[in-house]
């Protein structure tokens, strides 16, 4: 993990920013899905911040029991922190299991995955749609808008976005600097959606400081395919390394370019 920097302006102009966005649409408080890693905890203490109504939930599903023990830890301590804060854990094995049930085939590993997420994703809306909530996205900007790591409707169905414009090593940072419990600052990132205790990067092929890097080469040169990447490559001096993961970024990129965006509208012509 790289020893980012963090400003102090920044926390308190991510809550204002939350406070007056739930105020502008008339919105009560947040949700917050809590995993266990640090993007859900910076994110839901930033909510809580706000000293608005702020719903803490965590959704285990079939969970690894070091995930659900730092999930677990988290709600405590923002329980003892803050008094706008409410937890809330609600296992949703059997549900998931009876959605397979009821589906009735057989699905690959990743399909299932995303079904998990995307439950979670239906269980944190009853939340918000109950009490006039606003779900916050715990995606960061090198996941999100990156290598696309997310679940399409699923962990990328939010109402606001509060750390999408910051780096994995900016949360890692910003964890540190509101006091976010260090065994969680230092867990490995997983997304938790599968039966072993694979690592994003096992799943993404590179750390996420690397990938930091791409994306500003990518950015920076203008980069938006494969084969802008190749030529670039053919043109600088770049290890193995560091071409390997510019190959991964572009791959992902342009993957999940469909996941970045609304969907597009056939416009008819009159």
């Amino acid at each position: 993990m790289e020893n980012t920097a963090v400003k102090t302006a920044i926390v308190p102009q991510i809550v204002n920013w939350l406070r007056e966005y739930a105020e502008k649409t008339c919105q009560n408080g947040f949700v917050v899905g809590v995993s266990g890693g640090i993007d859900s905890a910076v994110v839901s203490t930033l909510c809580a911040m706000t000293g608005l109504p702020t719903m803490c939930v965590s959704l285990p599903i079939l969970q690894a029991k070091d995930q659900e023990m730092l999930a677990d830890k988290h709600l405590t301590w923002l329980k003892e922190k803050f008094n706008n804060v409410a937890t809330v854990k609600k296992d949703l094995t059997n549900s998931f299991t009876k959605m397979k049930c009821d589906l009735d085939m057989f699905y690959p590993s990743l399909t299932l995955a995303n079904m998990r997420s995307r439950l979670r994703m239906v269980a944190l809306y009853a939340f918000a749609n109950r009490f006039g909530y606003l779900v916050a996205g715990t995606g960061n900007k090198v996941e999100d808008y990156g290598v696309a790591f997310f679940t399409k409707y699923g962990d990328g169905g939010v109402d606001v976005s509060p750390i999408g414009d910051l780096m994995k090593t900016e949360v890692w940072a910003l964890g540190v600097e509101l006091g976010i419990l260090e065994e969680i600052v230092a867990a490995k990132p997983t997304d938790g959606l599968w039966g072993d205790n694979r690592s994003d990067e096992d799943q993404i092929g590179a750390p996420y400081p690397k990938l930091e890097w791409a994306m500003d080469v990518c950015t920076e040169y203008g980069l938006e395919s494969p084969e802008d990447v190749d030529f670039h490559i053919g043109e600088m001096e770049y290890d193995d390394n560091e071409k390997n993961t510019l190959r991964i970024y572009i791959k992902r990129h342009v993957a999940g370019a469909h996941k970045m965006c609304m969907p597009p509208i056939c416009v008819i012509t009159r």
